[in-house]
């Protein structure tokens, strides 16, 4: 396995929501140009960690580090780290009254002093990117569920992140519309260095675009399973990890 620099990283990480403890003393790694895969069963603080990496929840305790500095040592910080970061969300939350290339636009009107022409070239060559060029200027509902996680994924890159979040980046799409955003995933990460962090229960997607997978469990609140796809696939002896990955029923896991 290629040997990465640290680019993000949790150190004894406590957190969770309100009074509920999601996550307990976890310490893990994002590594530079990789794909890292969150995996584990519903419940189990993917998105809670996911959460805590993009700077929307704070530590109760612990840190969150973004190339070696705690994102939540000032506000001036986490705007800065926020900067070099995009996310894909499970619906791609797209502005309905916004076309394509509008939408795109977005993040290059809040954060740049780019002007109009220099906008619209730079969304239109994310567009292009995703393969949605011909589109600009359709809305979200005349675009199909998979056309609209293209678009959203052009927005995510507008501002040329270094890490790209994706939660559940499936959901909602057939096998073949899957595949093939899959495959413009693997695309991004070797083509443009992206490091991609990745938030999935698809077991076609983890062993298609994962070079790491780390996996949750609720009962630990923590990680149980760390390597590559196949380490965990073949190699593992924890039942909830052989039942995740050959989706067995195992009586003692409620």
């Amino acid at each position: 396995m290629i040997e990465r620099p640290v680019l993000m990283s949790t150190r004894n990480l406590v957190g969770g929501y309100d009074d509920e403890l999601v996550l307990d003393d976890v310490s893990m790694e994002v590594n530079c140009g990789e794909v890292l895969v969150i995996v584990g069963r519903s419940g189990c603080g993917k998105s809670t960690l996911m959460n805590h990496l993009l700077g929307l929840l704070k530590p109760w305790k612990g840190f969150v580090e973004y190339r070696g500095e705690d994102i939540w040592e000032s506000p001036e910080r986490l705007v800065q780290a926020r900067k070099k970061w995009g996310v894909l969300f499970q619906s791609g939350a797209l502005l309905g009254s916004y076309t394509a290339i509008e939408n795109v636009m977005l993040p290059l009107h809040e954060f740049t002093t780019l002007n109009s022409d220099e906008k619209r070239i730079t969304a239109l060559h994310k567009l292009d990117i995703v393969g949605l060029a011909d589109f600009a200027h359709y809305y979200p509902l005349e675009l199909s569920g998979g056309m609209q996680k293209r678009a959203g994924l052009a927005r995510a890159m507008a501002l040329d992140p270094e890490v790209l979040f994706f939660d559940e980046p499936s959901a909602g799409l057939d096998p073949v519309t899957s595949h093939a955003l899959d495959e413009l995933m693997l695309s991004i990460n070797k083509n443009l260095g992206t490091t991609l962090v990745v938030v999935t229960h698809e077991l076609d997607s983890i062993f298609a675009i994962g070079d790491r997978v780390i996996m949750l469990d609720s009962e630990e609140k923590g990680i149980i399973a760390m390597g590559s796809p196949k380490q965990l696939s073949d190699l593992h002896d924890d039942p909830r990890v052989e039942a995740f990955f050959g989706r067995k029923a195992v009586s003692n896991i409620s």
